[in-house]
């Protein structure tokens, strides 16, 4: 978090109990904006419900794996073009090439960000729901209560190690675009083209297992978000 941000959070429950709070407050926020360039990721909590802040991030996470997925398949694409060309287009195709990679790798980083940001919003939501449960005064509800709180405990827990294992499945991946990237750039020739052409099915063989992987966790996504809505209309 940017070190004005860290500095200012705190003021923020001493600022509401003073006059005219709200228009030092807003002031404050705006100066860490421009410090931070974001602000809303991080105070968000400020007017959302535990409950509410999870499912937005596994939503964001969820959306994210989606756009990774198209970006894969579209570097994939460039990858396919690269090696029917003829040597004479090459330096156009490897800038092409390597833009997509950067690309995968872009979308590799944001998914990266999004799984921790679900961890920590599934972190607070169990923390809140956990330190409640005391507070039953009917033994029955607090058995309930206990249960739900379990089965979504282990829910989560299971959302987060897909998503996690999404984060790790792609790096060998990134790492075979990145290689044949380097050995493009430096071997301009036809017979770079024939060793590319070697490995096209490997490479195509590993995107297709991480989109398949991909989708399986976009599913659970959407699972868990249909069960944590789904308590709220109960």
């Amino acid at each position: 978090m940017n070190p004005l941000l860290t500095k200012i959070i705190p003021m923020i429950p001493e600022l509401l109990k003073k006059k005219r709070s709200w228009a030092a407050l807003v002031a404050l926020l705006a100066v860490g904006f421009f410090a931070s360039g974001n602000v809303a990721p991080m105070i968000d909590w400020m007017w959302k419900e535990p409950r509410d802040l999870l499912v937005d991030r596994v939503e964001e996470a969820r959306d994210s794996q989606q756009a990774a997925a198209e970006q894969f398949r579209d570097a994939l694409t460039e990858f396919r073009s690269v090696v029917k060309l003829p040597d004479t287009d090459l330096e156009r195709q490897y800038n092409r090439l390597n833009a997509a990679h950067k690309r995968s790798q872009a979308a590799a980083d944001d998914i990266s960000k999004r799984v921790d940001r679900v961890a920590d919003a599934s972190n607070g939501l169990l923390d809140e729901w956990r330190s409640e449960l005391g507070a039953y005064n009917d033994p029955e509800l607090r058995r309930i209560a206990e249960q739900q709180f379990d089965r979504t405990r282990e829910q989560a827990t299971r959302l987060i190690a897909s998503m996690r294992q999404i984060e790790e499945r792609m790096q060998p991946v990134l790492a075979s675009f990145q290689d044949q990237v380097l050995y493009l750039k430096h071997n301009l020739n036809l017979s770079a083209i024939a060793a590319l052409e070697g490995e096209a099915t490997v490479i195509e063989a590993n995107v297709d297992v991480l989109i398949a992987d991909m989708n399986r966790s976009i599913a659970e996504a959407d699972a868990f978000i249909e069960v944590i809505l789904k308590g709220d209309r109960i």
